[in-house]
């Protein structure tokens, strides 16, 4: 009699390219399992937006495995235990979560089952690199992205997809009701997603359709216009990556065999260097924990940073009077998803600007965000705010407008997600702030009342900026 295996399905929700199923498939019998785990997440329970996301991901993996998916919300260690009595099970595989977490429960899960007898495994499917395997010479984690990078890519190899013989899987029927997954509650009980569906479709097929459509529309132009947010020169894969519906290595694999005679090899290194920056955010995760709440250079725990609510709910509302920025705002509460030059843009005026901690603007974003990654975000965070690893200098403040004129020069962007100020010439557009209420008028446009005057301004937040990061620099030399 063929033993039966309990598949722990997380952040990998997908058949192919799963280390952890494939190996439940080679020895017998498969449980397939789900658990949306509240009870140990703490603060790091997943966002509104992402909720939604995984409502519809787990719904694909169930049609993907013929309703076979057990479905469980709960403490994983309780129901593990239950499920290997109930079923017989001699073997548990998981596939490994790196927030810490994560890091922790699954820990004492192991133990405490290798204890009762039954074997555990876990494995990579989620990283080219995982953590302990890119270190430094010495040992110790990397601080600066080029060398961790290059390390990477020199002396460590990137593993081919690991073949998962679907036609093989012997899974176990499930009991369960039909409506197993929406007892989850995922969705929220208000409809306020209708642009976030119009605009993502989640789930493994999801994935692998995104991913075809950057190669056809965006990589050959992705080293340049990745800068551009009007222009469809980005993979949108991030949250795909982040629930696992397809892994980094799929990715560069499929991608180095599509592009195959094209002759964009610099763009393709490109993207291969920016899927690399996720590596090393989940490195330095994994090593410096703290870095989701706390700053990773401790010299910026004097910084006297200003919690002003007003101001922080007038950037979250995208009504700040900066367009590009209001732009990146309203993108992100309309569809889930901000373009990453924005996301800079709209991160530096928050910390920078307004002086306020760049923690909540990561919390906004973690609960806005379908790729809310506590990876990513933690890390780019604390980059943009000067406070992390490999940092932009503090004093590298992003002109809003500067960057509005560089990288929308017509406006389009702008105008797809700041409406009112469509009839806007773009000589205006960028800064409308600035233009007399005679001159803006023309185009019918009443600052104050059709959009927001600047709350701040620019000089003046920037030269305060600065004078404070001066100053905390001199309290900490003279301390």
């Amino acid at each position: 009699m063929q033993s039966v295996s309990l598949v722990w399905f997380r952040q990998d929700l997908r058949l192919h390219d799963n280390p952890a199923l494939a190996e439940a498939i080679d020895t017998g019998h498969v449980l397939p399992v789900y658990i949306l785990d509240d009870t140990n997440a703490g603060d790091w329970k997943i966002g509104s937006a992402s909720r939604w996301w995984l409502h519809h991901s787990i719904q694909q993996l169930n049609q993907t495995l013929a309703n076979k998916l057990w479905v469980y919300k709960g403490d994983p260690k309780q129901i593990i235990k239950r499920l290997i009595s109930e079923h017989s099970i001699e073997n548990v595989f998981w596939n490994r979560c790196y927030e810490p977490w994560q890091v922790q429960r699954d820990k004492k899960i192991k133990n405490e089952l290798e204890y009762l007898g039954i074997s555990v495994r876990s494995f990579n499917s989620a990283l080219l690199w995982e953590p302990w395997t890119n270190l430094k010479h010495d040992d110790t984690p990397y601080k600066v992205f080029t060398p961790f990078y290059e390390n990477g890519m020199e002396n460590l190899f990137i593993e081919t997809p690991t073949e998962t013989k679907i036609a093989k899987l012997k899974a176990i029927p499930c009991s369960q009701a039909n409506d197993k997954i929406e007892q989850l509650a995922l969705m929220p009980t208000l409809n306020w997603y209708e642009g976030i569906a119009s605009n993502w479709s989640p789930g493994e097929r999801g994935a692998q359709e995104r991913l075809d459509s950057f190669i056809q529309k965006g990589i050959e132009n992705y080293k340049v216009g990745r800068d551009f947010p009007a222009l469809n020169s980005v993979s949108r894969q991030s949250p795909h990556l982040h629930y696992g519906e397809i892994s980094p290595r799929q990715i560069l694999h499929y991608i180095a065999k599509a592009t195959q005679g094209m002759q964009i090899e610099a763009n393709v290194a490109h993207f291969q260097k920016e899927l690399a920056w996720r590596e090393f955010s989940y490195s330095l995760l994994y090593y410096f924990p703290f870095i989701t709440h706390r700053n990773l250079n401790q010299k910026f725990d004097q910084f006297p940073w200003v919690e002003n609510e007003a101001l922080l709910r007038l950037w979250q509302g995208g009504k700040t009077g900066f367009p590009i920025i209001d732009a990146g705002m309203r993108e992100l509460w309309h569809t889930g998803y901000m373009h990453n030059r924005v996301r800079m843009i709209a991160a530096s005026f928050l910390a920078k600007n307004l002086c306020i901690p760049w923690q909540l603007g990561a919390k906004w974003f973690w609960d806005c965000l379908l790729d809310a990654d506590l990876a990513n975000n933690s890390a780019s965070w604390q980059w943009v705010a000067g406070s992390g690893a490999d940092a932009a200098p503090y004093f590298r403040i992003f002109n809003p407008v500067i960057q509005s004129q560089k990288f929308d020069p017509d406006g389009n962007y702008i105008r797809s997600y700041v409406p009112e100020l469509s009839s806007c010439p773009s000589k205006l557009i960028h800064d409308p702030g600035s233009a007399s209420p005679t001159e803006i008028r023309k185009h019918g446009i009443i600052l104050g009342n059709d959009y927001p005057l600047p709350i701040v301004d620019l000089k003046e937040t920037r030269a305060a900026a600065l004078t404070a990061y001066k100053n905390m620099k001199e309290t900490i030399l003279a301390a």
